[in-house]
C-alpha cells in the first residue's frame, strides 16, 4: 500500500500533491479499518462521557399506566359538564382502588395513577369544589391533561441506540430504565511521545534553547475530552538508538499513538522514517494543505492509527481537534461533536488560496451575536489557543473574509471528566 502522498528523504514537501485535510481523513480511513474497542460495564455513575456498546430498549411501557399531567380531578369525560361526587384521594406512588362512575370523581396529583373508569383530568382552576362534590361547567375530551400509558417509552423500543456517547440525559433514562450496570466501550489508550532533543519535563528550570514540553499534556487533555484514555511515554529524543524500538513497543502497548514534533521533512525529523520502519501499512498521508499544520503524518500498523502532529503548539494541538478527531472518534466509537458558536468577524480575517486555514478566534458578546476576534496564528505560541475561545475554517477558496462576515467558530474541546 502506498502512501497517498510520499515524500522522499531529503525532499521537501511537493505543494501540489498535498491533501486538504477533509480528503486526508476520507483517504486515511477508506485505507484503514480501525477496530471496535471491546465492551465493558460500568457503573450509571461512571458512565457519563462514556460510549454506549450496545442499544438500550425499554424493558415496559413508561408510564406503566395513565398518570395525571395537572393537579385536579379525575372523571370520565364523556359526563362532563356535569357535578360529581369526591369518592377517592390518588396518592403518590399507589394506584387506587377505586372505580370510578358517571358521578364520580377522585382528586389527583399531578404524575398520580389515573382510577379505573377515569380518563380526562380536570385542573383544579377549572373546577369548583365544595369538599365533597365538585362542579365541572365545560366539556372535557378523552385524554385531556393525561399522560397516556406508553406515551414516553414503549416496551421493546429502542431509547438508546448503540454508539451514542452518553449525557446527563441519556443517565437519567438509563436510571429509569433500571439498567445499572452499563454497556459501554472500553476506552482507547492512547499513547502519547513529545518528540525533540530541547524538550524538558514541566517541573524542569529549561536552560538556554530548552523549553518546556506542553504539547504532550494539551494533547493528553484534549484526547481525553474525545474519550480516549491517553498514556503519557519518554520524550523521543533526535539521535537515541530506541527512536524506533520505543514507538514499536507504544503500538503493543496501547490502541494507538500520537507524536509531536520530529514529523517534517527535515533531516533531523525522524518519526516519518521510523513509522516507515516499524509500521504496516505505514504512511498513509504524510503532509496536508492546511495552515497551520502542513507537517502531519497519518499511518497505522495492524490497524492502529499513527499520528504525527506538527511540534509548534498550537498548531499540534489546531491540528488534533480540527483534523484528525475523526480517527478518534471512529477508536472510541462515537463522533466527536464539538460545540460551534455564530458569530460575525470584528474585523478582517485572510487566509491563502488553495489552502484550508483554521484561525483561533476570540469572542467577545456584542449585541445579539457575539464578536470574532481572529487571532494571529503564530504556530510557536503556547498561549494561542489558551487566549482564544476556538476557531475558524476558512476553506482553499477563501481569502479574505471581511469584518461582519458571520462565522461558526468551533469551541475547543472540553473533558468528560
Amino acid at each position: 500500500m502506498q502512501s497517498v502522498n510520499p515524500v522522499l528523504p531529503g525532499e521537501g514537501f511537493a505543494v501540489d500533491r498535498l491533501l486538504p485535510p477533509r480528503q486526508a481523513i476520507v483517504a486515511f480511513l477508506s485505507r484503514v479499518t480501525i477496530a471496535t474497542m471491546p465492551a465493558e460495564h460500568v457503573s450509571l455513575d461512571a458512565a457519563a462521557g462514556r460510549v454506549l456498546a450496545e442499544s438500550i430498549a425499554a424493558d415496559q411501557d413508561y408510564p406503566a399506566a395513565p398518570r395525571s399531567l395537572m393537579d385536579g380531578y379525575a372523571v370520565r369525560a364523556d359526563a362532563t359538564p356535569g357535578e360529581f361526587e369526591i369518592v377517592d384521594d390518588v396518592r403518590m406512588g399507589s394506584p387506587s382502588d377505586v372505580s370510578l362512575s358517571a358521578a364520580t370523581a377522585s382528586r389527583i396529583p399531578t404524575g398520580g395513577v389515573l382510577p379505573s373508569g377515569a380518563d380526562a383530568v380536570v385542573p383544579v382552576e377549572d373546577a369548583r369544589s365544595d369538599g365533597t362534590h365538585v362542579t365541572v361547567r365545560n366539556v372535557v375530551t378523552a385524554g385531556e391533561n393525561v399522560a397516556e400509558a406508553g406515551g414516553d417509552m414503549r416496551q421493546g423500543d429502542v431509547v438508546l441506540p448503540a454508539r451514542r456517547r452518553i449525557r446527563a440525559a441519556e443517565i437519567g433514562v438509563l436510571a429509569t430504565l433500571g439498567v445499572t450496570h452499563v454497556p459501554v466501550f472500553r476506552k482507547p489508550l492512547v499513547a502519547v511521545f513529545s518528540s525533540g532533543d530541547e524538550l524538558v519535563e514541566p517541573d524542569a528550570r529549561p536552560t538556554l534553547g530548552q523549553i518546556r514540553d506542553s504539547n504532550r499534556y494539551a494533547v493528553a487533555a484534549s484526547l481525553r475530552a474525545m474519550g480516549a484514555n491517553p498514556r503519557h511515554y519518554p520524550t523521543l529524543r533526535d539521535e537515541a538508538p530506541d527512536f524506533e524500538a520505543a514507538l514499536a513497543n507504544a503500538l503493543r502497548e496501547c490502541d494507538a499513538v500520537v507524536v509531536t514534533g520530529g514529523s517534517s521533512v527535515g533531516e533531523r525529523d525522524r518519526l516519518p522514517r521510523a513509522v516507515a520502519a516499524i509500521a504496516k501499512p505505514g504512511i498513509i498521508v504524510h503532509g496536508l494543505r492546511i495552515k497551520p499544520g502542513k507537517p502531519t503524518l497519518l499511518a497505522s500498523h495492524g490497524g492502529k492509527p499513527i499520528v504525527g502532529l506538527p511540534g509548534n503548539p498550537a498548531s499540534a494541538l489546531l491540528v488534533l481537534e480540527a483534523v484528525a478527531a475523526p480517527v478518534f472518534a471512529a477508536l472510541c466509537g462515537a463522533p466527536v461533536v464539538p460545540a460551534t458558536v455564530h458569530a460575525r468577524l470584528a474585523e478582517t480575517a485572510r487566509s491563502r488560496a488553495g489552502w484550508t486555514w483554521h484561525i483561533p478566534v476570540r469572542l467577545h458578546e456584542e449585541g445579539s451575536v457575539a464578536a470574532a476576534h481572529p487571532l494571529a496564528v503564530r504556530s510557536f505560541s503556547v498561549s494561542l489557543a489558551a487566549r482564544a475561545d476556538g476557531y475558524i475554517v476558512m476553506e482553499e477558496r477563501d481569502e479574505a473574509w471581511p469584518a461582519g462576515t458571520p462565522v461558526t467558530v468551533v469551541r475547543f474541546l472540553e473533558g468528560h471528566g
